[in-house]
């Protein structure tokens, strides 16, 4: 047509239509607040867009972020993307040091943490927040240690001031000795903190029943168990956690039981969108170690969860063919 004009765009030679930058960026179908633009070598600032001209023979730069390697595999909850589908704890550690290094070698980009009374008589001892940046580094505050809807909501609500965290871990705890969540109380503490702002990441009996009642009433993410917390026994029933995932419209993740890197495995080939531990690498001999190899851990499961594994047959199956043998 006579009225395009020739362009190079991101290296190719292309024919457009368009007279502006942002009537070009609508043409190729992208959304304006989701790319920059570089024309001729200059920046086109996104403001404006609407009056910057091209003309033929333009050279053209769009961009946009992405994932580091050759896709982005990327989760979503409640409106916060991360690229690392391993949350980890922040307890049972021999110090700050250690467990920030444990963060760092595990490659998680969330953080549990529990919120505690400061130290009245040395305000100046050493914080969290001193080795493990809420900056960097997102802050889940948890709700561990409460055994009731009322002292969970009051715990969030303190967190909230604390830190201006909305996205937060609920448990409700059942009793002392299992550690089993109180699901009445459970589901009573969701649909408040839900209906006062907070984003809900709510730790569950692994009943795929439980877990969408759990999502109605306001769940950002449900988080069935996959054993007794602290017990590293890994994953316990695997029929009902892939019930919850496939039943579920929100993010599943495994929330206790994982003591080594094949249970997580397991738990991601599921198709859980993350796990999240603690025990398994504090615990661990090496616990450094043990968060490297839960991070490719987590990454395999994952790959093997989206490769879509082989059937399971009763009988053997040959690989190479039978026909023609000498």
């Amino acid at each position: 047509m006579a009225d395009q004009i020739s362009l190079t765009i991101n290296g190719e030679a292309r024919r457009s239509a368009a007279s502006t930058v942002a009537e070009l960026v609508a043409e190729l179908g992208f959304k304006p607040e989701k790319v920059a633009v570089e024309r001729n070598g200059a920046i086109a600032p996104r403001s404006a867009h609407g009056e910057t001209p091209i003309a033929d023979g333009d050279v053209l730069e769009i961009v946009h972020f992405v994932g580091g390697g050759d896709h982005a595999d990327t989760w979503t909850v409640a409106g916060h993307t991360f690229h690392s589908r391993l949350i980890v704890g922040t307890g049972k550690y021999k110090d700050f040091a250690q467990n920030a290094a444990a963060v760092e070698a595990s490659g998680a980009e969330i953080v549990t943490v529990a919120v505690r009374r400061v130290n009245v008589s040395d305000p100046a001892a050493p914080m969290l927040t001193d080795y493990i940046d809420p900056k960097k580094i997102t802050y889940l505050p948890n709700t561990a240690g409460c055994f009731t809807a009322d002292e969970a909501i009051r715990t969030l609500r303190l967190a909230r001031e604390a830190g201006g965290w909305e996205l937060v871990k609920l448990e409700v705890l059942g009793e002392a000795r299992t550690l089993y969540p109180d699901m009445r109380e459970t589901l009573k503490a969701t649909e408040i903190l839900a209906k006062e702002g907070f984003k809900p990441m709510v730790y569950c009996t692994d009943d795929p029943i439980a877990a969408k009642q759990l999502e109605e009433a306001g769940a950002v993410a449900v988080m069935p168990l996959g054993a007794p917390i602290g017990s590293g026994l890994g994953i316990q029933n695997r029929v009902t956690i892939r019930l919850i995932v496939e039943g579920a419209s929100v993010p599943v993740l495994v929330d206790a039981g994982v003591g080594t890197a094949s249970d997580a495995a397991v738990a991601m080939e599921l198709g859980c969108d993350g796990v999240l531990m603690n025990t398994a690498i504090a615990e661990a001999k090496d616990p450094l170690r043990m968060a490297r190899a839960m991070k490719l851990a987590v990454e395999a499961g994952r790959d093997a969860y989206l490769a879509g594994r082989m059937g399971t047959r009763k009988y053997a199956d040959p690989s190479s063919p039978l026909a023609g043998l000498i």
